[in-house]
């Protein structure tokens, strides 16, 4: 489902840049948006997979990360920091370091253990930095064409193919958005 400017509940949709959006940092991305609220929108970029290891920087969680066991790029804000998201067991209940996004995704808190955490959820993926919109910034960029804002499938985030996500979520929209899946990232070379 398409979102409307009517539609104000963003927390854990996905915003999938339009081939319109040419920022650098945000060129044929795929975002989840893990908290909108009247003092911002802050969201992590889910296929910028870098080739750092988790097992690098957070050995204690690596075991828990799936593939790609590498951290992602999840915006250009505060690159140093690191968000985490994981996806619950089905039916399962994860420790107090988990906090539900949208149905079986959320983020953990890194200062928890490990070992207490994974009885309860099945993959995590780590991100260096995130997406951050000031208020009202983000239906701007969403009213003059920069974002389709849409639905996201639990395995959205931890995909093993991240490459591939943002023509996978468009394929899947059918339609149009199945069409623009397919626009080359510099149509003069066409």
């Amino acid at each position: 489902m398409i979102w409307t400017m009517a539609d104000r509940q963003l927390t854990g949709r996905l915003l999938v840049a339009t081939p319109d959006l040419k920022d650098p940092h945000f060129e044929r991305t795929v975002v989840l948006l893990v908290a909108h609220e009247p003092g911002g929108t802050l969201g992590v970029v889910l296929n910028r997979a870098t080739e750092v290891p988790v097992a690098d920087v957070l050995d204690k969680w690596a075991p828990l990360v799936g593939d790609p066991a590498v951290l992602f790029e999840g915006g250009p804000v505060q690159p140093d920091a690191a968000i985490c998201l994981a996806l619950a067991n089905p039916g399962g209940s994860p420790s107090d370091g988990w906090t539900r996004i949208d149905g079986p995704v959320g983020t953990v808190d890194l200062s928890c253990d490990p070992e207490e955490l994974a009885r309860g959820v099945r993959q995590l993926r780590v991100f260096s930095g995130y997406a951050g919109w000031e208020p009202g910034q983000l239906e701007r960029e969403i009213g003059e064409g920069s974002w389709f804002v849409l639905d996201t499938l639990p395995g959205d985030a931890f995909v093993d193919a991240p490459d591939d996500l943002w023509s996978m979520v468009l394929r899947r929209q059918g339609g149009i958005m199945a069409a623009v899946s397919v626009y080359p990232s510099d149509p003069t070379l066409n």
